[in-house]
């Protein structure tokens, strides 16, 4: 009994050992998938944007910071750098205020309230391809010869002919008319992350607010937005990484637009790499995007981590 008895912990630990091979091997493509296709490639390209590689064939010759320096003294690349300066701090305060609003709306208990937020929602179901060829429709100037046509023509109808414009053929207006699309496909997403943190909040605290004579918009400000700080993070990391990156929509709605006026960075590296074949440059333009992305994101996952490592 003695020997079964000391025998045991051997046998549980050879089978823990076992067990851990077994688990190593079951996840072991899926780490090497992931360190080719992912880390490997990412590599690749940083490397890729020090060479001179300019055409075609590949020319691995080392030029240094050469291509970096370039493309910062590169106008089309400045006006799309400001663009997307622009167009992330619009659609963050666009998707934020509106996704809050519809929220709290619907956190009033209205009926058909299933209806309203499936109605919400349902543009995250549809891809950036598709709500830009939508919007490239409902923002079209029109012309002299057809007249009005979309939303342009729903001003005239309505008897609001003085806002009309040319919208994206507009280069004062250019990204500011995505704005308009990306807000109306993201915001229902923002509406669900800000209700599901309202609906979070216990009731007691905005009765005990309110019995101490707090109106609701003092409610709001000193207990409900303190307590969805959290979502507002998360919701500005979210928004923020894509919009830095965003892509598809700009191809499908208005392209690079007059003047470089709806140009993105993303659509900048397309352009040079797979039309002016201009490889080594356009590395360097996906360098940039990838470090100008964590820059916003890893800074939020160390702290997520900290955070729960406090807890």
């Amino acid at each position: 009994m003695a020997h079964a008895t000391l025998a045991m912990p051997r046998k549980s630990k050879r089978w823990l050992t076992s067990d851990r091979l077994i688990s190593l091997l079951l996840i072991a493509p899926s780490v090497i998938a992931i360190a080719v296709f992912v880390y490997g490639f990412i590599g690749f390209t940083a490397f890729a944007s020090f060479t001179k590689w300019d055409q075609m064939l590949p020319d691995f010759s080392f030029v240094g910071w050469r291509n970096y320096e370039k493309l910062f003294n590169t106008t089309r690349f400045q006006i799309d750098l400001a663009n997307t300066v622009v167009f992330t701090i619009l659609f963050l305060i666009a998707c934020l205020a509106l996704g809050f609003l519809l929220a709290v709306l619907l956190d009033q208990h209205i009926r058909f309230e299933g209806f309203f937020r499936s109605v919400f929602l349902f543009p995250l179901a549809i891809s950036y391809i598709v709500t830009g060829v939508v919007w490239r429709w409902l923002l079209n100037p029109g012309s002299v010869q057809l007249g009005s046509t979309g939303v342009n023509l729903l001003f005239e109808k309505v008897g609001l002919a003085f806002l009309k414009n040319g919208w994206y053929t507009d280069p004062n207006i250019g990204i500011k008319a995505v704005v308009i699309a990306a807000t109306w496909q993201m915001s229902g997403y923002v509406m669900a992350m800000y209700l599901a943190g309202l609906r979070g909040i216990p009731e007691d605290l905005r009765e005990a607010a309110r019995v101490d004579g707090a109106t609701e918009i003092e409610v709001y400000r000193h207990i409900i937005l303190p307590l969805l700080q959290p979502i507002t993070l998360g919701a500005v990391i979210i928004l923020g990484h894509m919009s830095l990156k965003i892509f598809d929509l700009v191809v499908s709605m208005t392209g690079p637009g007059p003047g470089f006026s709806s140009d993105v960075p993303a659509f900048f590296m397309w352009d040079t790499t797979f039309r002016g074949n201009n490889f080594a440059q356009g590395a360097g333009i996906a360098t940039i995007l990838l470090l100008s992305v964590a820059v916003l994101i890893v800074p939020y996952l160390v702290y997520s981590t900290r955070t729960e490592a406090d807890v």
